[in-house]
C-alpha cells in the first residue's frame, strides 16, 4: 500500500524537478512512511511513498524494466502476481525483485494495455513508456484504490489523494459549484467529478492514456471492465450456489493473506467481518488479531458482538472507545484526510480503529462490500416491496385519500418512530425511482427542497442541474424481476465507490493497508449473476452468506439485525456538541460564502435543538461542508497540520 503521484508535460518539455515533486509526496506521507522515490526525465516525473508490505528489501519505486525504458508507480496489491510471473518468465522476462510491482511492468511489456485483464487485486498505477512517449494509468475494477488527476498550466498531473495535486505550483483550490446539488443530496459525486473544480477521479474499471505524438495530448479514457448482471441459472441447486460461493470466498480470503508483515482483521460484530474472521482463523498459523471500535453509549456499540465472535474463534480481541470530545476534536483532520467533506460519521470511527490496529499490525482485512454484493441493506427489500405493492395502492386508493395519508406522514400527527418507518413506504413516496430510492434512503436535502437550502442567487445559478444525474447514469432499465440486480449494480458503481474511498483514506491515515475479500472481482462477478431468490429470502438479506457460514459463527451473529456501523451523532449533535455545531455554522463565515440560506439554517438549528425535528444528517452535512471550505479553500491556519510528516506521526500515535 502506497501513495503515488506524477506530472507529464503535455508540450513534451520538462515536467517537474524532484524538488517540485517532493511537496506532492510529502502531502501523502501517511500513505508510505517507510520510503520515498522519484523518477525525473523530461517530459515525465513520478513520485512515490512506500508502505512496505511485500518484498520489503526489493520493492522500491519508481521501478523500471531491464533497460529503463518503462517506469511504474503502483499503489495496491496483485494477489496472483506469482502465477503471472511464472508465465512471464516462461516467455523470457527476467526479474530482479520478488515484488508484485515488477510483474505489472513485465505484463505491460508482454500484453500492452490488456495487462490489466491479467491482474487480480486492488490497484492504481501509472506507467511511463519512454520509447512511445506514453503515459498509461489504470484503476482497479471496483475502485478499491483511488486515482485523481488534473490538467493545469500545460501539465497533466495525477495522485492517490487530491491534497497532493493541490501542491502543484499555481494550482488554487476552487469549489466545483455545479456539484453542490448532488453533494447536498447524496453526500458524494457518482461520476468522475470531485468537489474541486478541474480535479477528476478515474472511475473504477477504467484506464487512461496520453501519447505525446504532437497531435492530441488529451487523455484517452476507456472502460476495460463491467459487471454482467444476467441471472445464471446453470447451477442445479441452492446448495450448489452456496458451495460455489464458499469456494470463491475462501480463495479470496486466502489470497489476501499474502504479506511479509503482520496482519489482522477489523471486526465489527456484523456478519461480513465475522465471516472473514472465521475464515482467516482456519488459514493462519498464528492467533488472529481483531480490532474493534465502539462508544460509551451501549446502544450504539457493537463491541459485545465483536467480543463474542473473537472469543468463539479464539482470537485476540482489541478495542477502542470514542466519546464526543474525541469525535469533534479530530473532525477537521479527518476532512483533511478524505480531501472532501465526510459523508458518514463512521469515517472518524474507522480512523480510530486504524490507529489501534497500527500498534500491532500493518495489514487488515475488512468486510466492506458485502452488503452491496449480497443485498445486505434493508433498503433493497423495502424497495422491492414498494415497487410490488405501490402501483396497486395507487390504482385502488382515491387520490384525495392518498394526499391525506401523505400529509399525515409529513406532519407530526404520529409518533416519530412510526412516522419515520411509514415514510419509507409507498404511502409517502410516489412511483418515480429517484424519489422512492434516492430521496427515500440517501438524500439529506432532496432536490425538491434545495430551493429552501440555497441562497436565491445560487438556486438560480444551479437551476436545471440534477442531483441524481450522475447516479442515474448507472441505473439500468428492466423488469421488476431484475430490480434487485439492477439496484446492486447501481450501488456497486456509485455508493460503494465512496465507501471504498472512506475505507482507503481512513486506514491510510494511520498507515494501515486494508484489504476487502468480498470485492475480489471473480467473487463479485459470480455474485452479480446469482438469481435474486438466493440473495434475499423473505425479510432476510445476504441469505447465501448466512447459509455458507452456518455452523461457523454463533447463532447470535448469523441472525442479528444489521446495525450498520452506528455512531451516536444524533445524541451528540443534540446535546454535547450542539453549541459547537451552532457556533461553527453561525459565526458568519458560512453566510459569507453565499451558498446556504441563513434564515433556513437558523430555523433548522432551532427545530433540532427543541426536538421538533431530527436534523442530525442535515447538520452533519453542513458542518462537514463548512470545515472542508475552511481546510482547503480558506487554508485556515488553525486547521492545517503543522507538516504532513508531523500530522502522520500524530495520527499513528
Amino acid at each position: 500500500m502506497c501513495g503515488i503521484c506524477g506530472v507529464l508535460a503535455l508540450s513534451g518539455g520538462r515536467a517537474a524537478t524532484q524538488e517540485e515533486l517532493r511537496p506532492m509526496t510529502s502531502a501523502i506521507f501517511h500513505r508510505g512512511p517507510d520510503d520515498d522515490g522519484y523518477y525525473v526525465a523530461a517530459p515525465a516525473a513520478l513520485g512515490f511513498r512506500r508502505l512496505s508490505i511485500v518484498d520489503l528489501a526489493g520493492g522500491h519505486q519508481p521501478m523500471s524494466n531491464e533497460d529503463g525504458t518503462i517506469w511504474i508507480v503502483f499503489n495496491g496489491e496483485i494477489y496472483n502476481h506469482k502465477d503471472i510471473r511464472a508465465e512471464l518468465e516462461r516467455r523470457g522476462h527476467r526479474y530482479s525483485t520478488k515484488s508484485d510491482t515488477e510483474t505489472i511492468v513485465h505484463a505491460y511489456e508482454e500484453y500492452g494495455d490488456d495487462c490489466v485483464q491479467h491482474l487480480r487485486g486492488m490497484f492504481a498505477f501509472a506507467i511511463w513508456d519512454a520509447r512511445r512517449k506514453r503515459l498509461f494509468c489504470v484503476r482497479d475494477r471496483l475502485g478499491i484504490k483511488p486515482f485523481y488527476y488534473t490538467i493545469h498550466d500545460g501539465r497533466f498531473a495525477f495522485a492517490s489523494e487530491i491534497k497532493a495535486l493541490l501542491e502543484l505550483p499555481g494550482l488554487r483550490a476552487k469549489m466545483n459549484r455545479a456539484a453542490l446539488p448532488e453533494f447536498f443530496s447524496l453526500g458524494y459525486l457518482a461520476d468522475d467529478q470531485t468537489m474541486f473544480e478541474g480535479i477528476r477521479k478515474l472511475q473504477p474499471g477504467h484506464r487512461l492514456s496520453i501519447t505525446l505524438d504532437g497531435r492530441d495530448e488529451a487523455p484517452q479514457i476507456e472502460q476495460y471492465w463491467d459487471l454482467d448482471i444476467t441471472p445464471d441459472e446453470s447451477l442445479p441447486s441452492e446448495e450448489a450456489y452456496v458451495g460455489r460461493f464458499r469456494e470463491l470466498f475462501e480463495e479470496s480470503v486466502r489470497l489476501r493473506l499474502m504479506s511479509d508483515v503482520p496482519l489482522g482483521v477489523f471486526l465489527s460484530g456484523g456478519l461480513d467481518s465475522s465471516a472473514i474472521a472465521a475464515t482467516m482463523t482456519g488459514m493462519m498459523g498464528e492467533r488472529l488479531k481483531t480490532f474493534s471500535v465502539g462508544y460509551a453509549e451501549d446502544k450504539f456499540s457493537e463491541l459485545p458482538y465483536a467480543k463474542l465472535v473473537a472469543e468463539a474463534l479464539g482470537a485476540e480481541y482489541n478495542e477502542v472507545r470514542m466519546g464526543p470530545e474525541d469525535f469533534w476534536g479530530i473532525l477537521p483532520q479527518m476532512v483533511w484526510q478524505e480531501d472532501e467533506p465526510l459523508v458518514w460519521p463512521s469515517s472518524v470511527a474507522l480512523h480510530f480503529v486504524s490507529r489501534l490496529a497500527r500498534q500491532k499490525v500493518t495489514v487488515v482485512l475488512t468486510g466492506e462490500g458485502g452488503d452491496e454484493v449480497f443485498a445486505g441493506y434493508l433498503k433493497y427489500r423495502v424497495t422491492l416491496w414498494n415497487t410490488r405493492w405501490g402501483p396497486l395502492y395507487r390504482r385502488l386508493t382515491p387520490g384525495a385519500l392518498q394526499s391525506l395519508v401523505r400529509g399525515t406522514l409529513g406532519s407530526r400527527a404520529l409518533p416519530e418512530p412510526v412516522r419515520r418507518k411509514l415514510r419509507h413506504s409507498f404511502l409517502y413516496y410516489p412511483e418515480a425511482f429517484e424519489k422512492i430510492y434516492f430521496d427515500n434512503f440517501y438524500s439529506v436535502f432532496p432536490q425538491d427542497e434545495q430551493a429552501l437550502l440555497f441562497t436565491p442567487r445560487l438556486a438560480a445559478e444551479l437551476r436545471g442541474t440534477s442531483a441524481y444525474a450522475g447516479s442515474m447514469a448507472f441505473y439500468r432499465s428492466g423488469d421488476r424481476e431484475s430490480l434487485l440486480s439492477r439496484l446492486l449494480y447501481l450501488d456497486i458503481k456509485t455508493y460503494l465507490v465512496e465507501l471504498l474511498m472512506k475505507q482507503d483514506q481512513m486506514s491510510m491515515s494511520a498507515s494501515i493497508e486494508s484489504r476487502v475479500p468480498f470485492l475480489d472481482h471473480k467473487l463479485v462477478e459470480f455474485a452479480a449473476r446469482i438469481p435474486a431468490r438466493h440473495k434475499v429470502r423473505y425479510l432476510s438479506g445476504k441469505y447465501l452468506l448466512r447459509r455458507a457460514m452456518a455452523g461457523r459463527l454463533p447463532e447470535e451473529i448469523l441472525n442479528r439485525n444489521k446495525m450498520g456501523f452506528p455512531t451516536p451523532t444524533k445524541l451528540w449533535l443534540r446535546h454535547q456538541l450542539f453549541e459547537r455545531v451552532a457556533a461553527l455554522l453561525t459565526d458568519g463565515r458560512l453566510a459569507e460564502r453565499g451558498i446556504v440560506n441563513v434564515g433556513y439554517l437558523r430555523d433548522l438549528l432551532d427545530a433540532h435543538r427543541r426536538g421538533l425535528t431530527d436534523a442530525t444528517d442535515a447538520l452533519w452535512r453542513l458542518v462537514n461542508f463548512e470545515l472542508w471550505n475552511r481546510v482547503f479553500l480558506d487554508r485556515d491556519p488553525a486547521l492545517q497540520p503543522r507538516s504532513p510528516e508531523e500530522h502522520a506521526a500524530a495520527v499513528v500515535r
